[in-house]
C-alpha cells in the first residue's frame, strides 16, 4: 500500500426513517434508525460511492479512529483509507450498522416506540434482503442513486451479492470476498451450537435479560470461542499458538494451561462485553436463511440472472468455512449469465479471517480492480 496513510478521526452519523418497513418474514417496523459513517468526498456526479457491508460481528465503523480513543481503529482500516485499496482520496465510502445490530441501529436492544420497552426477543428476524433494502433507503437519504461498487467479506459478501439481485441498476460492481451462495449444513450446524450456548445460558431469560439487568455472558463467550475456531485454519492456530503451555509444565487441572485456551477465553470475554446476545442470534439466522437459489429449485445460474454488475470474487486457500469451491459456484453461475467476472484465489494460512488480514497479493488484487473502477467514475 504505497503512500497509504491514516484516515484520521471519524464521526458516526444517525438517520431516522419513518413509515412502515416490510420485512421478508412478514413482520414490519413502523420506524427505524441506521447508524453509519462516511469517508472521502462524494464527487459532483455522485458516482464514486462505495458501500462496505459488514460481517457478523462488524459495525458501521469500518476505518479511522474516534476522537480521544486511539484504540478505536475501524475493523477494515487496513483496507480503507487514503492510498489504500479502497482509496478514500478517490471514493466516497459508506459503512452502515445493519438493522438488528447493537451499535446504534435499531435492534433488539433498542426501545420499541409502541411500548417504550426494549424490543428484546420481540425484535423481528431480519434477512440479508432486508439489510439490502434498508441500505437502499440510506442511499436514497444520501442522494446516491448508484454505487460504483458494493463490497464485503463473509456475511458482507452475501450482501454485495444480494445487492446485484435486488437493485441491479444501482451498482456498477460487486466485490464478493470470502463468500458463499448459501451456508452448508455444517455451517448451519456451527451457528446452531453457538445459538444454543446463548439460549441455554441461565441469564438469557428467553431473550429478555435486559429487564433482569444481566447479560448471558457465558453463552456469548462460548459462541465466540466456537466461532474463532472456525474462522482460523489449523495451520494458523499451530503457527500462532502450537501446543505451548502458559507454565513450564502441565498442572493436570481444568484451568487454562495452553496458550490457545487463554486466547479463546480472552476473545470470548472481550466479545461478551461489547456484543448483544439477541443480535448475535438474529444475525446468525440471517446467515442461515440466505439462499438466492431457494426460489429456483437450487439453480444458482437462474437465481443470478437479474444481476447486471461486474464482479470481483475473492477466496482464500485455507478458508474451510467458506471454501474456494463455494466461490467457484458463484463464478460459474455468473459466467453462465455472460457477466464480466474477475476471480482470485489467494494463498493464505489465515483461514476465513484472511479477508480481514493484510496480504500483499490480496490487497494488490482489490486495489487493481478498484483502480479500474476509479478510472470509470473519473472518466
Amino acid at each position: 500500500m504505497k503512500n497509504s496513510r491514516s484516515l484520521g478521526t471519524v464521526t458516526p452519523q444517525r438517520v431516522h426513517f419513518d413509515g412502515p418497513f416490510q420485512l421478508i418474514s412478514g413482520a414490519r417496523l413502523e420506524q427505524f434508525d441506521l447508524v453509519y459513517e462516511t469517508y472521502g468526498r462524494l464527487n459532483a456526479a455522485r458516482s464514486n460511492a462505495i458501500l462496505i457491508c459488514h460481517a457478523l460481528s462488524g459495525t458501521h465503523h469500518v476505518a479511522g479512529t474516534y476522537q480521544g480513543d486511539p484504540h478505536s481503529t475501524g475493523w477494515w482500516d487496513n483496507m480503507v483509507g487514503p492510498g489504500k485499496p479502497v482509496d478514500t482520496d478517490r471514493f466516497f465510502v459508506v459503512g452502515v450498522n445493519n438493522l438488528g445490530g447493537c451499535n446504534g441501529s435499531t435492534g433488539p436492544s433498542s426501545a420499541d416506540p409502541a411500548t417504550g420497552r426494549l424490543f428484546g426477543a420481540r425484535f423481528p428476524f431480519v434477512t440479508v434482503e432486508d439489510w439490502v433494502h434498508a441500505q437502499a433507503r440510506l442511499a436514497d437519504h444520501l442522494n446516491i442513486q448508484r454505487f460504483a461498487a458494493v463490497m464485503g467479506g463473509s456475511l458482507g459478501a452475501m450482501q454485495a451479492l444480494q445487492w446485484s439481485l435486488s437493485y441491479p441498476a444501482r451498482l456498477g460492481h460487486a466485490i464478493v470476498i470470502a463468500g458463499a451462495p448459501n451456508l452448508s449444513a455444517q455451517n448451519i450446524g456451527f451457528n446452531e451450537v453457538a445459538r444454543q450456548a446463548i439460549i441455554t445460558d441461565p441469564d438469557f431469560y428467553g431473550g429478555d435479560y435486559y429487564a433482569h439487568a444481566v447479560i448471558p455472558e457465558r453463552g456469548l463467550r462460548l459462541a465466540r470461542m466456537l466461532g474463532h475456531i472456525t474462522y482460523l485454519s489449523d495451520d494458523a492456530m499451530m503457527e500462532k499458538f502450537g501446543r505451548e503451555l502458559l507454565a513450564d509444565k502441565p498442572r493436570f487441572s481444568l484451568e487454562v494451561e495452553f496458550e490457545i485456551e487463554s486466547y479463546l477465553r480472552y476473545q470470548g470475554d472481550k466479545f461478551a462485553e461489547r456484543f448483544d446476545a439477541n443480535t448475535y442470534l438474529i444475525m446468525t439466522k440471517a446467515l442461515d436463511y440466505f439462499d438466492p437459489a431457494a426460489s429456483t429449485e437450487g439453480n444458482l445460474s437462474i437465481a443470478l440472472a437479474p444481476a447486471k454488475a461486474q464482479f470481483l470474487v475473492v477466496s482464500f486457500t485455507t478458508d474451510w468455512r467458506f471454501s474456494p469451491a463455494r466461490s467457484h459456484e458463484i463464478v460459474k453461475a455468473l459466467l453462465d449469465n455472460s457477466l464480466t467476472v474477475s476471480y482470485a484465489e489467494i494463498e493464505s494460512t489465515q483461514g476465513h479471517d484472511a479477508f480481514l488480514m493484510e496480504n500483499e497479493y490480496y490487497f494488490s488484487v482489490v486495489g487493481a480492480y478498484l483502480e479500474r473502477v476509479a478510472r470509470e467514475v473519473e472518466a
